[in-house]
């Protein structure tokens, strides 16, 4: 147990730095959709769909594979930093280089108008910023330095925040004559009301580089050292994840690019198709509360199943972190589920926002099994083969392009949030039955999924039994999830062992 409170500990200061900054980016959503009509959200939402699955290829798995080599015994961990930080280096100024060059055509495929181009260079220098910084991450993390690690990452999310708030709602007020009109010298000369969602961007590319300044001793303790025999090893065991982070990428934004695409029109009335990607993605961003506890497990997981990786009690510690981790996020799942009507009339500030709230339910229990999949995919980590994070990562990219295509043209983005489900559902059971055969780990499954069931009841029986009243229908839905809670208590609580008598 105490292995398991060590990563406990971990995940929560990993945790102050990932919930409390993305609760201050979630801010954000309320200011984005007043200020910005659902088409031109739609753009934001859009050009961040190519960021994640770029953000894959900018870094192409060496993040893993520097937490996999630093861990063999023999390695010198500060040539190895040296070296995989000189050839993410060197990658990065040439993809970065010819994204810029590529900016018409990355916004000629989201069918925005010409006119904007600066977007796409802001979103390249993004990317090249932020994957400058994937290894000084790393060596944080590392090294256990996780107070710093939060700190700094706290410190450029805070600054992102702060500029969108200046440029998107400080400037235009002043602009306006509405607030502080003895400022409106100071703001007509560094803001241009016409750039609209690109403050958006442009406050992103700030922080990225304020965050790389933060890092400037980890990036100064480094010589360039480029060695493509040293590099080879760990190449070939970080293209795999490299694919299996692009796959990863296809079942997290596909949705958003291929929505678009494939929506008849006029399918939402009056409605055009960024206009549906903006509502879509305004609403992705409530099951944001699962996104938070799976990425700051992440980040305090990753070193720790590769540090435990040997211990003889490895497989029964891997068990029970599963088992926690999954019923923490299946309480998440209910009571977020069961009251998301409140989350979005809190966030969500125009009315055309709030018509996809049905998609919440659907991805926050997608995410869910993300998150268990993450948990079971240390087997193929442990055993080098993580191939089979590519095969399994395909599958699910094959199956969310397929159930797109099929789905959308029915059911809009709906479909898109079913095909997600689908997805990691699919490839969370792959991985789980891949792992018994080279790894076992003696996971409750059957337990867990009758867990995952009755939450997944609950929050279906919350939504189709609809109670009028504003006071009924909260005393309703705070029952189910009293109820959940109880019983959840009641089965799974610690209980102490009885001494024998005598």
């Amino acid at each position: 147990m105490s292995v398991a409170k060590r990563l406990a500990s971990q995940t929560a200061v990993y945790g102050v730095s990932s919930i409390v900054g993305r609760v201050l980016t979630y801010l954000l959503v309320p200011v984005y959709t007043k200020a910005f009509a659902a088409a031109e959200y739609g753009v934001v939402t859009g050009l961040y769909a190519y960021v994640a699955f770029l953000n894959v290829v900018f870094t192409y798995g060496m993040e893993t594979t520097f937490f996999r080599f630093a861990n063999r015994p023999g390695t010198d961990r500060r040539e190895l930093y040296d070296r995989v930080l000189s050839l993410l280096l060197v990658s990065t100024v040439v993809l970065t280089a010819g994204l810029m060059l590529l900016a018409d055509p990355l916004l000629a495929l989201l069918e925005i108008p010409p006119g904007h181009e600066e977007y796409a260079v802001w979103v390249a220098l993004i990317l090249g910023l932020d994957a400058l910084t994937a290894i000084p991450f790393a060596r944080l993390r590392l090294e256990n330095k996780a107070r710093k690690f939060a700190g700094i990452k706290l410190v450029g999310i805070v600054a992102n925040v702060a500029l969108n708030l200046f440029f998107i709602k400080l400037c235009p007020a002043v602009a306006g004559g509405k607030w502080l009109p003895a400022l409106q010298p100071l703001v007509a000369r560094v803001y241009d009301p016409t750039l609209g969602v690109g403050y958006v961007f442009l406050s992103n590319l700030f922080a990225s580089g304020l965050t790389l300044l933060l890092l400037g001793r980890e990036l100064l303790d480094f010589r360039f050292r480029l060695s493509l025999p040293f590099l080879k090893p760990l190449l070939q065991y970080a293209y795999p994840l490299m694919l299996m982070g692009l796959a990863g990428m296809v079942n997290e934004t596909l949705d958003r690019i291929l929505l678009p695409k494939w929506l008849p029109a006029n399918f939402y009335p009056g409605q055009s198709s960024l206009t549906a990607v903006g509502i879509y993605g305004a609403c992705y961003k409530l099951s944001i509360f699962m996104s938070l506890v799976i990425q700051a497990f992440r980040y305090a997981a990753e070193p720790f199943f590769f540090a435990q990786g040997t211990d003889k009690n490895s497989p029964a510690t891997f068990a029970m972190i599963l088992k926690w981790f999954t019923l923490c996020c299946a309480v998440i799942f209910v009571g977020i589920s069961l009251n998301v009507e409140d989350f979005g009339q809190l966030f969500l500030k125009r009315p055309e926002y709030l018509q996809g709230l049905v998609v919440v339910p659907i991805l926050l229990l997608a995410n869910l099994f993300l998150g268990v999949y993450y948990n079971l995919s240390v087997w193929f980590k442990l055993t080098d083969k993580t191939y089979y994070g590519t095969y399994i990562g395909a599958g699910g990219a094959v199956l969310t392009i397929v159930l797109n295509f099929l789905l959308i043209p029915v059911l809009g983005y709906l479909g898109s949030a079913i095909a997600t489900l689908a997805c990691y559902f699919m490839m969370a059971m792959l991985c789980w039955r891949l792992g018994e055969r080279y790894f076992p780990v003696p996971y409750p499954a059957g337990r867990l999924g009758l867990w995952l069931l009755g939450a997944s009841a609950l929050v279906a029986l919350g939504w189709w039994v609809q109670v009028e009243g504003w006071w009924a229908r909260h005393a309703w839905h705070a029952g189910l999830t009293a109820l959940f809670l109880l019983v959840l208590y009641a089965v799974e609580r610690p209980r102490r062992a009885v001494a024998p008598a005598g």
